[in-house]
């Protein structure tokens, strides 16, 4: 099966073009290489995937027919990433949470930028 039609049907990426996307952009990687999305993948092949700020490492069970529901992921793939790796990921999504909370949504505007002038000095 190739590599971009299960990480699709798996539910790595919300759709395929993304992650065809994802494969030719190197944020997809077999057995620690680099793919193209036409990569043919097989049983026991370890599927690291980009999720800022780590990489989530899966392992090849089975393959499915079709996009399969979340409740039988398990059936196909296992996901082996590091419990340290999985907790810096979680941090980093309470980070972003509370940004988002606080109304914080990246880089600051022009105007934030004088706002802030103004209070330092």
């Amino acid at each position: 099966m190739r590599i971009d039609k299960y990480i699709w049907s798996v539910r790595i990426f919300k759709t395929r073009s993304l992650a065809s996307k994802g494969c030719n952009e190197e944020k997809v990687l077999v057995n620690k290489l680099f793919i193209k999305a036409s990569k043919s993948v097989k049983i026991n092949d370890v599927i690291s995937v980009k999720h800022l700020p780590i990489w989530r490492t899966y392992q090849v069970v089975d393959f499915p027919k079709t996009r399969i529901g979340a409740k039988l992921v398990n059936n196909f793939i296992i996901e082996i990433t590091n419990h340290k790796d999985l907790e810096i990921l979680h941090q980093h999504e309470m980070v972003l949470r509370q940004n988002k909370n606080l109304g914080i949504k990246g880089r600051p505007t022009k105007k934030d930028r004088r706002n802030l002038k103004k209070i330092i000095g």
